[in-house]
């Protein structure tokens, strides 16, 4: 679970009206990997359409046992536009309504986990209010 502040706009652009989420500090939990997102970082957004969000994160973790990896993480969101607005209004959505897949890549210089930068990780995402829980899966 990632926690995340009040939206930065910076407007529109001939890319889509573009925002930045501050990444706030979060948890992470598994089944081999516990720890903490580490409050810096950010949510890179681009609203593409009415319907389609680009999203690009780039934040770090800090595990346990205090090793950190740094996670750059693409995805997009999508959905009816009223419930892509609700959600830019920072209300809740039910997340069944909305389509949120990502693909993070990770790197770090610790032995134990220098194998999340050699494979491919997918995820889904719900954005509530003032959090993103993404459910994460490493691709064998």
């Amino acid at each position: 679970e990632v926690a995340v502040g009040p939206p930065v706009d910076a407007g529109p652009t001939p890319e889509g009206r573009r925002r930045i989420i501050p990444i706030l500090g979060g948890t992470v939990t598994g089944p081999e990997l516990s720890g903490s997102v580490l409050p810096a970082g950010a949510d890179f957004q681009v609203l593409r359409s009415e319907t389609l969000t680009e999203l690009r994160a780039q934040y770090a973790i800090e595990t346990d046992d205090g090793d950190r990896i740094y996670v750059e993480n693409f995805g997009l969101r999508s959905g009816s536009a009223e419930d892509i607005a609700a959600l830019v209004r920072g209300e809740p959505v039910p997340p069944e309504r909305i389509y949120f897949r990502c693909t993070p890549r990770m790197s770090t210089t610790s032995p134990r986990w220098a194998w999340l930068g050699e494979r491919i990780i997918v995820g889904s995402g719900e954005r509530l209010p003032d959090t993103v829980r993404l459910h994460l899966y490493v691709v064998d």
